[in-house]
């Protein structure tokens, strides 16, 4: 196995274009997790660690800009007010040390289906920036996904960032494991409201065969919250966000749960994120 240490990220896109079939490494979270139990033998390992900019977020506008190489750890203590789903979600992540070292751009690069980080992009409607030594291209999160643990890359793609708008209401990521921490999600959920211009962002993991959104959902509740109003809840309505919530999944039997409960899991989720978001925003 070649391992190939770029200096510079013009060095990375040049090495991925000679070698298309090395693997990125920058926390190692999920790679190394492969090689060891010989799930995985890739020609070749890309280091992107010495890659400096990848480690960096900044404000543009109203756009946030998430390097891939920024750490589960540095968003909780960086980014909880500008992106508090996210950040919700990255302390569900494993333990402090997998924290420290796995990065949103390679759950990203894993493509799972249960990664944490992708329900609150999605719901926060993140778009996800692919470079190459022919350019760069944005792709809509929720297109980014093409099976389990596939994706849109090309071979000589990398994953640079993350732009995505802070967010304008309250959010909220809610994960259900076989254990309170250091679990794989069985099912999780994450909401985004967003007042400003009355919608509601919604993003499934680990219940169908990619990440998804629960699109008729979103589009029910943001027709039925009584945004002038501000007033409670009506419980039909947070019954029936949950209901298309659920129906928007599709999960199988495995290991770590049923399909039945999987979308029991995804109602219940539904409707208490909602009300606590709804809550938040009411104050």
């Amino acid at each position: 196995m070649d391992f190939l240490n770029p200096a510079t990220w013009a060095d990375a896109l040049k090495m991925k274009a000679e070698r298309p079939d090395a693997v990125p490494i920058a926390g190692g979270t999920d790679v190394m997790v492969e090689l060891n139990f010989h799930r995985r033998r890739p020609p070749a390992l890309l280091d992107l660690t010495r890659i400096g900019e990848l480690s960096t977020w900044d404000l543009d506008g109203d756009t946030l800009r998430l390097g891939a190489g920024v750490s589960y750890a540095r968003i909780m203590a960086e980014l909880g007010e500008q992106l508090p789903g996210l950040a919700m979600a990255a302390r569900t992540v494993g333990s402090p040390q997998i924290r420290n070292r796995g990065t949103v751009g390679g759950n990203l690069g894993s493509a799972s289906p249960a990664g944490d980080a992708h329900p609150p992009l999605l719901a926060a409607g993140a778009r996800v920036e692919l470079a190459s030594v022919r350019g760069t291209r944005l792709v809509p999160v929720d297109e980014f996904f093409t099976g389990p643990k596939r994706s849109v890359l090309a071979p000589d793609e990398l994953i640079a960032a993350v732009l995505v708008r802070p967010a304008a209401g309250p959010e909220q990521f809610s994960k259900i494991g076989t254990r309170n921490a250091m679990v794989i999600a069985v099912s999780s959920f994450a909401l985004a409201l967003h007042p400003d211009r009355r919608a509601v962002g919604t993003g499934i993991g680990s219940a169908a065969p990619t990440p998804r959104r629960a699109a008729e959902a979103e589009l029910f509740a943001a027709g039925q919250l009584p945004w002038d109003t501000l007033g409670a809840l009506d419980p039909d309505v947070v019954r029936r966000f949950g209901e298309l919530v659920a129906a928007a999944a599709a999960p199988i039997d495995d290991v770590r749960g049923t399909a039945a409960y999987r979308r029991h899991a995804l109602a219940v989720m539904a409707r208490r994120t909602l009300t606590w978001a709804w809550r938040d925003l009411c104050g």
